[in-house]
């Protein structure tokens, strides 16, 4: 029998602008698990810097090559899971399906960016990828990413040059 676990890794931030209401009861549950791996300390976050991209690059070849963006895992057991599947989550570009949309604050515009495996496979975006084979100790996760002109932008040739960011967040799902 298959066994599923997820690492969700989001940072939450509540500010309270009421003051608190009394209760009667208060109940508080959870559930206490043992999961496959711990994310490395420090990876809980990961940045990627694409550095200059040339506008006239797009143009021509439509997207960047991938860079690499490492998941790194620590003491992993393959008694509690043996394989680990990597979801990234974030707002989809409107004109390019499965790409991550750039925050609207960037200056850039006209492109998205993409996500695949060091094979070249596309990982779209909100789609768990491939399981990945886990092994005892510590392991990493690369996937590659890159940069896309939209496709009217680059017909049109209207992409807008500046900087640029966008965020996603990375799901674990061990079996």
């Amino acid at each position: 029998m298959s066994r599923r676990t997820r690492h969700v890794y989001v940072l939450a931030l509540v500010l309270l602008l009421n003051p608190p209401a009394q209760a009667d009861n208060v109940r508080l549950h959870g559930v206490l698990v043992a999961e496959p791996c711990v994310i490395a300390p420090g990876g809980e976050s990961v940045a990627l810097d694409f550095g200059t991209v040339i506008d006239k690059y797009l143009y021509t070849n439509q997207r960047t090559h991938g860079q690499p963006v490492d998941i790194r895992l620590a003491k992993c057991d393959v008694s509690l899971g043996r394989t680990v599947k990597v979801t990234f989550r974030g707002t989809e570009n409107p004109h390019l399906s499965g790409l991550l949309a750039i925050d609207a604050a960037s200056q850039a515009k006209g492109i998205a960016i993409g996500m695949e495996t060091p094979a070249g496979q596309k990982l779209p975006l909100n789609k768990p990828g491939q399981s990945v084979r886990l092994v005892n100790g510590n392991n990493t996760v690369t996937v590659q990413a890159y940069v896309q002109g939209e496709p009217d932008a680059i017909a049109n040739k209207t992409i807008e040059r500046g900087p640029f960011s966008g965020i996603a967040t990375f799901n674990l799902e061990y079996e």
